[in-house]
């Protein structure tokens, strides 16, 4: 999801009903209790409505103050937002409509409509207001049209009571789909007037009106549930199970190991999830009683792909599978939710790649991320290590707020189990410092550039890790000595650089530009999401070798896991091929890129697709 859509989806977790009451309120808490925010909205009569809401974690989260009147058709009849994004940009933005027509400004996007009865000003920057509105215009299956463009629809999953004696009512799991690529949830109180009740994302974050705080646990156990039922459909919708023996013809393979085609075409062989056998095209007899035969028409055929630096959910699974990525290495997430995913996954309930767990290490601090477990002592860290070791993970990520008394031993300790050691520069020191402790590697560009720009004073828990990249890159001397004797350090140590460099786009974007990162993309992805891209070369190594899973997947070879992308293009000579996947193959099932966009709301980027072809008789 999108910052713009991502900065919504935070926040729309957060503002509440509009009724009488003078003033009401939310708390916000993350990681099971611990206070990070707050909502509170004020309305007179029912119609003039202001709001205040502040979320804060990891250092960093949106300060927005609304103020909106609403129409007779339930709409906004006028709308203003003030304050600040996650990352601190500027918001400014405002709708007014008069008679017919409408008009909005931000800092981002104007325009205007000769229409706007019955729709709905849909803000970047906004609040829960919003999602007050589109219960109140989406009653009894109705759908509600927005401004500037798109459109929303709702459905209910589940009822449950909350709260006791005169506190007691029934409110309702209510899926909202329009907003972005997956439904958003939401808790509204039902009755003759629906509003907002609470938001909740499993494993994160909670935002409970006051005084029902305690229901939060029970409300995420209930979402669990049908969020899995949903997942389970999506599952048998979009993947087929691959019994028995398929073969995929004619197809050009993509030697990873040497960084080419290999010359001339093949039949691959695919059998309980494996590569059972590699031959040249026409080879495969009928004698081989294949269940399942595809032509791949001279299309490349690749290893399954990774994505290097993940923080999985439940829902991105799909999208991951229709692009072709097949593995995902998980760099910082709730542990519990996590193991959730990964069993899940195995089992075919959710729709996703296989993962590689990373084991997320936060210093306990006021600027601690919650994720993964949160250490004050090295004793605890030690702990820490041994779960992650013992549940299977390969690597471990410290980050922010780590003590850095304790990092040399924490490190020393990881490598004695076996584990390799990534992450962020904990406050306060420099790259090369924790280089020289032991890391293995460095996650994000802005990590390596603060080796330049830091003193012993300066605190990268704030996002200070994000300004100073973005004021004073310009003035490093790339050629100068200190850059070359960091650069001598760490191929010295043999030390990965995860750049992540797309994450750090908007540091160069302004207000109103379409972020490069998405450009090429973009007009195939729903309009709601487009809007949120205008808010303001190296050399890649094998993925499985620094994943530790070069073993059973990375390249097309016997006895190797089937994960296998075909590609309608030439990756070698074009990379946006890669955008262009016709088919993949992984976990024992065959799944439609092309099917999974439609889902999603995507307009697919192959037309005519590879079909297979079941054996007579079968």
């Amino acid at each position: 999801m999108s910052r713009a859509v991502c900065v919504m989806a935070v926040v729309l977790g957060l503002l509440g009903s509009i009724g009488e009451a003078a003033e009401r309120r939310w708390v916000v808490t993350v990681d099971n209790g611990k206070p990070a925010g707050e909502l509170l909205i004020r309305c007179t009569a029912g119609s003039e409505c202001s709001t205040r809401y502040i979320f804060k974690d990891n250092g960093r989260g949106p300060e927005i103050s609304e103020t909106f009147r609403i129409a007779a058709d339930g709409t906004f009849a006028n709308y203003e937002a003030k304050g600040s994004t996650t990352f601190g940009s500027k918001v400014d933005e405002r709708y007014s409509a008069r008679g017919n027509s409408g008009r909005w400004q931000s800092t981002t996007e104007q325009g205007s409509a000769a229409q706007v009865a019955g729709k709905l000003y849909l803000p970047l920057n906004g609040t829960e207001a919003v999602i007050d509105r589109v219960l109140a215009l989406t009653r009894d299956g109705k759908s509600v049209e927005l401004l500037p463009v798109g459109t929303l629809s709702r459905r209910t999953l589940r009822t449950v009571q909350v709260g006791r004696g005169a506190m007691q009512q029934e409110v309702a799991l209510i899926a909202i789909t329009g907003l972005g690529l997956t439904p958003y949830f939401v808790w509204a109180s039902t009755g003759a007037e629906e509003s907002f009740f609470a938001s909740i994302a499993p494993g994160y974050s909670a935002t409970m009106p006051q005084g029902y705080e305690a229901e939060a646990a029970e409300l995420g156990r209930v979402q669990n549930e049908a969020e899995t039922a949903l997942l389970a459909g999506m599952t048998a919708r979009l993947g087929t199970p691959m019994e028995g023996l398929s073969v995929i013809r004619n197809a050009r393979l993509f030697d990873s190991e040497n960084a080419r085609l290999r010359e001339g075409l093949f039949d691959v062989h695919v059998l309980r999830g494996r590569v059972a056998g590699i031959r040249p095209a026409g080879n495969s007899g009928e004698h081989i009683a294949a269940l399942r035969t595809l032509d791949a028409g001279g299309r490349v055929l690749l290893p399954g792909l990774f994505d290097m630096h993940g923080h999985v959910g439940r829902w991105e699974g799909g999208l991951n599978l229709a692009t072709g990525v097949t593995t995902v290495r998980d760099l910082g997430n709730d542990n519990a939710t996590l193991q959730n995913i990964i069993d899940e996954t195995a089992a075919g309930a959710v729709f996703g790649p296989r993962i590689v767990p990373t084991g997320f290490l936060e210093g306990e601090s006021p600027y601690s991320a919650r994720n993964g477990f949160v250490i004050s002592t090295l004793e605890e860290a030690k702990r820490a290590v041994d779960w992650y070791a013992a549940h299977g993970y390969p690597q471990i990520k410290i980050y922010n707020s780590f003590p850095r008394q304790h990092l040399r031993e924490t490190v020393a300790y990881a490598h004695s189990l076996g584990l390799r050691v990534s992450g962020h520069v904990p406050a306060f020191m420099r790259a090369s410092e924790v280089v020289e402790a032991g890391f293995d590697e460095l996650n994000h560009i802005n990590q390596m550039v603060l080796n330049f720009l830091v003193d012993s004073q300066t605190d990268t828990r704030t996002l200070q890790r994000f300004y100073l990249p973005a004021e004073k890159t310009a003035g490093i001397d790339f050629e100068g000595p200190a850059v070359r004797e960091f650069i001598e350090l760490l191929k010295r140590r043999n030390v990965n650089i995860d750049p992540t460099l797309t994450t750090f786009d908007f540091l160069r974007q302004r207000d109103g530009e379409m972020s490069q990162a998405f450009a090429a993309i973009a007009a195939n992805l729903p309009a709601t999401l487009q809007r949120s891209f205008l808010s303001g070369g190296m050399e890649i190594p094998n993925a499985a070798k620094y994943s530790r899973t070069l073993a059973d997947r990375g390249s097309i070879e016997v006895g190797k896991l089937a994960d296998l992308v075909l590609i309608d293009g030439d990756p070698t000579t074009d990379i946006t091929a890669l955008r262009r996947v016709a088919l993949v193959v992984t976990q024992g099932r065959s799944i439609e890129p092309s099917a999974v966009f439609k889902e999603l709301g995507i307009k697919p980027f192959v037309g005519e697709m590879p079909r297979w072809q079941s054996a007579a008789g079968q």
